[in-house]
């Protein structure tokens, strides 16, 4: 389990494959009309649900490319980010779609990310103690 959050893990390609699996998860998700979204009674499932896929998606590509320089994992939260308020401003411009732009979701992805920086980090650091 150590080996996939070192640089020269054998499980890069593995990581990729599910990153962008998870990627392309967040893009259905995020663009699939609101109609079509189960009513859940959960307080704030919606921003849940964005904190969880951000979170998944920036700890997948982490372990896809395993860098813990500070650069990379700023520029992979960039992208969470930059992700996320695209992701927002296309469902805003959209409006067939039966969804609205939140700025709320884009602050969970946001959060999101950095859960899934620190969990990477995490493992990371766990994996070099032993």
């Amino acid at each position: 389990m150590k080996r996939i959050f070192s640089p020269d893990s054998p499980y890069k390609r593995q990581a990729r494959f599910l990153a962008m699996l998870w990627t392309l998860l967040i893009f259905i998700g995020c663009f699939t009309p609101g109609k079509d979204i189960p009513k859940v009674d959960v307080a704030l499932i919606d921003k849940w649900v964005h904190l969880v896929l951000f979170g998944g998606f920036t700890f997948l590509w982490l372990c896809a490319r395993p860098l813990t320089k500070f650069s990379s994992l700023a520029t992979m939260f960039l992208i969470a980010v930059a992700l996320g308020s695209f992701i927002e401003l296309m469902q805003g411009w959209l409006t067939f779609l039966g969804r609205s732009m939140e700025l709320m979701d884009a602050v969970a992805d946001s959060i999101g990310g950095l859960l899934g920086i620190g969990l990477f980090c995490l493992g990371a650091y766990s994996a070099n103690r032993n």
